[in-house]
């Protein structure tokens, strides 16, 4: 059997932060003025997590106003229209992650893109 070793606890915190926050968040109602402030508090909510080093979160604008409801003018978050990119820090190894909706598959994929042992 095989250790885990400190790069795939990096790697899985990673992938667990960013399921984490697609199922929290994916739902939430949404509108044009609140983009920024749901962008910031989903940073806020992830950054409290153990590991965490960094987090950047963007809501799509665009996607969103396509999205409204014109009675009511909100919509609900969807995960193609987040684009999140975080750092885990785990001892000496710094795994960087991404959620981004892919073009080619029309889907909110999650991505390893960096791994960098100290």
């Amino acid at each position: 059997m095989t250790e885990v070793n400190d790069r795939d606890r990096a790697v899985f915190e990673a992938g667990i932060k960013l399921g984490a926050l697609y199922h929290q968040f994916v739902g939430t109602p949404i509108s044009i003025e609140t983009v920024d402030d749901l962008s910031r508090t989903i940073e806020q909510s992830v950054i409290l997590q153990p590991y965490v080093r960094s987090v950047s979160v963007s809501i799509d604008r665009e996607m969103v106003g396509k999205k409204l409801n014109p009675r009511y003018k909100y919509c609900e978050l969807e995960g193609r229209m987040l684009n999140v990119s975080l750092q885990i820090r785990y001892k000496n190894t710094i795994a960087s992650a991404e959620l981004a909706h892919d073009e080619e598959l029309d889907y909110p994929l999650m991505s390893v893109k960096k791994i960098e042992e100290m």
